[in-house]
């Protein structure tokens, strides 16, 4: 949606076939926050102690751990092609696990992502964009090394113009974790291929991938390394790579009987396409949910 000063143009935009997908989008996101509230009855096999802020921590840090988070990132990108404008994006991001088998975890990651870009004279453009669903099958018992692999979906949900593909993709993603000590090392990879297109623009043909680097030191703290690299394959040569390079704390602490985890980042696009930001700050605090031990 174009955010105008007109009331007339908000109106013509709320009758939309837009505004309708934002409608059912909004629905979406309240059956899955209402899912992840009773994932304690679905089985999930997590037993960290809610108030062990170093368990937790850890725990936070694995993609594929079966604890349940409801995360919410908000990112603030500025500088590079931006200058001194700004583009807010704010992910939504519930994980919630399920005990497949008494060998298997299924975990179910959804990531919402709800955006405001710059537009023409001074308007911005602000909606939802294309929802992506990720689902890892993992061993229950976790070892030296753990895996998880499944197939991921992205959604043609984008409610205003900036956003939109048009695009029903689906690949397939895998994600390594390693603990070692202090830290807590791996990464995530996913590529999405276009299964079918009704958009004029560039198709969602694209690969993400984020390394992980977190070195814990006591009560909760860590330093978090875990730049997102995209690749977007059908972008003309020469702006298809998004690398960004930093460094952010996190915490993770107890407030009010509720375990949560608290972070901010800073990264710069050392490679990023024509039009795009020069660096991000990212804000992030987590809701968890740990099964309490019996």
């Amino acid at each position: 949606m174009a955010a105008t000063d007109s009331d007339e143009t908000v109106t013509d935009m709320m009758s939309s076939p837009t505004h309708r997908a934002s409608r059912r989008c909004a629905l979406s996101i309240g059956l899955v926050l209402l899912l992840a509230g009773d994932t304690r009855a679905q089985g999930s096999s997590s037993t960290t102690d809610p108030t062990d802020t170093a368990a937790l921590a850890k725990a936070t840090q694995n993609p594929v751990a079966p604890i349940t988070t409801i995360p919410f990132q908000v990112n603030f990108n500025s500088g590079g092609d931006l200058e001194a404008g700004s583009a807010l994006n704010v992910n939504v991001q519930p994980v919630i696990p399920f005990r497949l088998t008494e060998g298997i975890n299924v975990i179910a990651r959804t990531i919402v992502p709800i955006s405001s870009v710059p537009g023409p004279e001074a308007t911005r453009y602000t909606g939802v964009g294309d929802v992506q669903a990720q689902v890892f099958f993992t061993p229950a018992r976790a070892g030296a090394l753990t895996w998880g692999v499944g197939p991921v979906v992205s959604l043609p949900t984008a409610t205003a113009l900036p956003f939109e593909t048009g695009t029903f993709a689906m690949g397939v993603g895998g994600v390594l974790v390693r603990t070692v000590g202090p830290f807590v090392l791996g990464g995530l990879v996913s590529q999405y291929w276009p299964v079918s297109d009704a958009g004029d623009g560039v198709e969602t043909n694209l690969l993400t991938a984020q390394p992980f680097v977190n070195y814990n030191f006591g009560a909760g703290w860590a330093l978090s390394f875990a730049p997102l690299l995209t690749a977007n394959w059908d972008a003309r040569s020469g702006d298809q790579w998004t690398v960004p390079l930093g460094i952010g704390l996190v915490r993770t602490t107890v407030f009010d009987g509720r375990p949560m985890n608290l972070g901010v980042q800073y990264y710069r696009n050392v490679e990023r396409p024509a039009g795009s930001a020069g660096f991000q700050l990212r804000f992030s605090i987590t809701l968890l949910y740990p099964q309490r031990p019996r």
